[in-house]
């Protein structure tokens, strides 16, 4: 899974060994670099965010793409979002 903009991660030691243990974190990605790196790895840009889904800092990580979990993002109430939630079931008369 290739990261896009907008997504929520959690980088653990999956994703790099530096974020091994209790130095994971959740990011949330505002910009993935196209330069070419080593196969399977890229730049990450995005925002670490708290306990709470707010944005704490800004940072720039190398990480292997195979080892990135996205996560669900999370509403102001903390509960996952879910955009189908809200729309309504059209039916066609038979």
């Amino acid at each position: 899974m290739v990261p896009k903009p907008g997504d929520v991660l959690l980088i653990d030691g999956r994703a790099s060994v530096q974020f091994a243990g209790d130095r994971a974190l959740r990011l949330r990605v505002i910009w993935v670099c196209e330069r070419p790196t080593y196969r399977g790895w890229c730049w990450v840009t995005g925002y670490c965010l708290d306990a709470d889904g707010n944005a704490s800092e800004r940072r720039e990580v190398f990480v292997r793409v195979a080892g990135l979990q996205k996560l669900l993002p999370r509403g102001r109430a903390g509960r996952p979002v879910q955009p189908w939630a809200n729309r309504k079931v059209r039916t066609r008369g038979v």
